[in-house]
């Protein structure tokens, strides 16, 4: 019995969502629409395949599946489906997450085809928003494709499966060696050496917007291995060839994303985002009308099986089909399209694409057609059908309708003879209406020709050669402002700091070259103006240990904008007091202001120095206390009595010889204070001298007696008497006494 079997509907996961049904399986888990009988809603259950929470690398799966459920979970974006929940049921990992009402984008391919640029550009705003803030979060997501891409019920973009792809990938990957992902989707450098970044994610996202816009991609084939040789040793085919007519600026922007090499792409999402907003100002309401000819999606599949002239036979699915021709009382199903991705809440939000001036209705009805939706072989042609011609004469007689076109529409009549007839007609009275309204050279002056534009005006603070390309860097902004506003030139201004370019100048702009056109349909002048040589501030805690900055200094002089840090660790030195790592001492010093670049010399602690124990024991007291205060350690004293070790010598130490200590480390030593009682020795008989020096030699102190006089200096009687238990010390503290008696 399958798994999917198992999960029927009575089922409940974790006492609070009830199975309905399987949405999907995948090779890591299965997906279930579920209710959760806590909240009443609809949620999707994914739960981790049986096989891989008992296989090898279970621990791994299991712990990459958490842990990238809170990652997921972390996002916050309309364009991202949402993590609500993560548990264990039946020892199996599962995730709760938000029930998107819609379908794949790879079902909406399979049902449009072939998509206009205007809604092309609009899901991909989408997909690189919600990327943009799982790639601010730190998640890659490692299998971006149109399966994962989710077109909700109100047309936006939801993307899924960032949990699971990416615990699934680090396992298998470090673990059994197997490549994960989609082959067609798949980034060289993922491929070559299995590693994912930020920039895997948009050659993905660029690969999807090529089959949006050829209805096939780049590589095609039904050998998995030919298609992943050809991403790691072929460049992606340019839009500008299996796209003729497509605006040269989104050509560049999918190249960009599908460059071979991942440093040649974006960052991230967020500055691809950026790129593609950039690109979207840039085109008039023509450019973004844009879908390819009728007869490009076989050329197009063609050219990604490697075999020219021909649509590969060995495709697993077949070519994408242009968008089915609308009836005659209905408008072009790409028109409507595009119409509803021109709505402010729809697409602006993201694209911020202009809204387009008013026009009147030939102005409409030339927009609404589109001559690369009849069979037209070449570029040239469509140009010849708008040139100006006589309002009196027929369109046969003027030769408005061009031999080829007439040609191919007859050969088009079989199969789809109501298109090619409704478009053919459209063409006809677009062009009489252009020319009854004026003239048709007057139409073409305004929406195609000079009129359509401005030129970049020269600065007045730049000198040009005369006869080469003129640039704007490095014109002074406030004056040059001016001058634009006087041109009517929209200007979408940027700042950034500049070590070449003074403050205030122009450092960067696009277009920079004086007399490049600017449409004066949404149209717009990016200017980037220098704020001079950025300047850094030394903190003015940073000698301080125990402020944020001190701790970490060298952090600290970073986050202030230091670009030269100068600090050789073989200078750092020893400390009592400044604890390791903090500074002892910085130039130039605390809260000094100055450039960027400046070298900042930065002199670290490392801690105290660490030193050896030295042998004390039986050295005398004041010996070992030299050789202890030498090593700067800190050293209590105390004494006892000892019958073996002699008084004031070191009868024992808190630490070893030779154990390593630091400066300012704590060292208890015992001295001798020596024995506490003694058997009386018996010194009759003995000279003076010698009975003295042994008594003493005891701690006793001796009284000398000689009632009868001292002429032989032997002692002949001793008190206390030899043998008895004498106290050394009194209680005083003073030495026990001895009288000795000597004639």
């Amino acid at each position: 019995m399958s798994e999917a079997d198992e999960r029927t509907s009575d089922r409940i996961i974790d006492g609070r969502y009830r199975i309905l049904r399987e949405i999907a399986q995948g090779g890591m888990a299965t997906v279930y629409e579920a209710l959760d009988l806590r909240l009443s809603r609809h949620v999707a259950v994914k739960i981790m395949h049986t096989m891989l929470a008992q296989g090898p690398h279970r621990a791994q799966f299991e712990e990459r599946f958490r842990r990238e459920a809170r990652s997921a979970a972390a996002i916050a974006n309309p364009h991202i489906v949402q993590v609500y929940d993560t548990g264990v049921d039946q020892g199996l990992d599962y995730l709760v997450m938000e029930y998107v009402h819609g379908i794949s984008l790879r079902r909406d391919m399979a049902r449009q085809g072939i998509y206009p640029l205007k809604e092309t550009l609009r899901i991909l705003g989408e997909i690189l928003d919600g990327l943009a803030s799982a790639h601010r979060a730190g998640v890659i997501h490692r299998d971006i494709k149109p399966e994962n891409i989710l077109i909700n019920d109100r047309g936006h973009v939801e993307i899924t499966d960032f949990g699971l792809a990416r615990a699934a990938a680090q396992a298998t990957l470090s673990s059994t060696g197997m490549l994960m992902g989609t082959a067609a989707y798949l980034a060289p450098e993922t491929i070559e050496n299995n590693e994912a970044s930020p920039q895997s994610d948009l050659y993905a996202v660029g690969i999807i917007a090529y089959e949006m816009l050829t209805g096939t991609v780049p590589f095609a084939s039904d050998n998995p291995v030919t298609i992943v040789f050809k991403h790691v040793h072929e460049d992606v085919p340019s839009l500008a060839q299996a796209c003729p007519g497509i605006d040269p600026s989104v050509a560049a922007l999918v190249s960009g994303l599908t460059d071979r090499s991942p440093e040649n792409r974006p960052d991230d999402a967020g500055k691809a985002l950026e790129g593609l907003r950039k690109v979207v100002r840039g085109l008039d309401r023509q450019a973004m009308d844009y879908v390819l000819p009728a007869t490009a999606p076989a050329a197009a599949a063609a050219a990604a099986s490697g075999q020219p002239g021909s649509a590969n036979p060995e495709m697993t699915e077949p070519p994408r089909q242009a968008a089915t021709a609308p009836s005659d009382d209905s408008e072009d199903a790409a028109t409507q399209t595009i119409a509803a991705a021109t709505d402010p809440e729809d697409s602006d939000t993201v694209l911020n694409v202009p809204a387009p001036p008013e026009t009147d209705d030939a102005d409409a009805a030339t927009r609404r057609y589109r001559l690369n939706d009849v069979d037209t072989p070449s570029r040239a042609e469509t140009t010849t059908v708008l040139q100006p011609q006589d309002p009196t004469a027929s369109p046969a007689d003027t030769g408005l309708v061009p031999a080829s076109v007439q040609t191919m529409q007859q050969g088009a009549e079989t199969a789809k003879p109501k298109h090619r007839h409704r478009g053919l007609i459209i063409a006809l009275v677009v062009l009489l209406v252009l020319a009854l309204a004026g003239g048709g050279g007057g139409a073409w002056w305004y929406y195609l020709g000079p009129g359509s534009y401005v030129a970049l005006p020269k600065p007045d603070d730049i000198s040009c050669p005369e006869n080469q390309e003129c640039k704007v860097i490095g014109a002074d902004y406030a004056r040059y402002a001016s001058t634009l506003k006087v041109a009517g030139i929209d200007v979408d201004t940027d700042y950034d700091f500049s070590d070449q370019v003074p403050k205030g100048a122009i450092m960067a702009a696009d277009p920079d070259t004086v007399g490049a056109h600017i449409s004066k349909r949404g149209g717009i002048l990016s200017l980037t103006v220098s704020k001079g040589i950025r300047q850094a501030t030394v903190p003015k805690d940073i000698l301080m240990p125990d402020t944020s900055n001190g701790k970490d200094p060298l952090q600290a002089l970073k986050a202030a904008g230091f670009d030269k840090i100068d600090h050789d660790s073989s200078k750092d030195q020893y400390s009592m007091d400044i604890p390791e790592g903090a500074a002892i001492s910085v130039e130039p010093a605390p809260g000094t202001r100055t450039r960027h670049d400046t070298k900042v010399s930065l002199v670290l602690s490392k801690g105290r120095m660490p030193v050896a124990m030295p042998d004390i024991i039986g050295k005398a007291r004041d010996d070992a206390k030299a050789a202890l205060e030498a090593l700067r350690l800190k050293v209590n004293y105390s004494e006892d009595w000892s019958d073996t070790v002699p008084r004031n010598q070191v009868i024992s130490a808190s630490h070893q010889a030779q154990e390593q200590l630091h400066w300012g480390d704590a060292v208890n030593v015992v001295v001798s204070k020596g024995p506490q009682f003694i058997s009386m020795p018996d010194v009759k008989g003995k000279s003076q001298d010698e009975a003295t020096q042994i008594l003493q030699g005891y701690g006793l102190k001796v009284n000398i007696s000689a009632p009868l006089g001292n002429l032989t200096h032997t002692v002949r009687i001793q008190d206390p008497n030899p043998g008895t238990q004498v106290k050394v010390v009194n209680d005083d503290g003073s030495p026990a006494v001895v009288t000795l008696t000597v004639v």
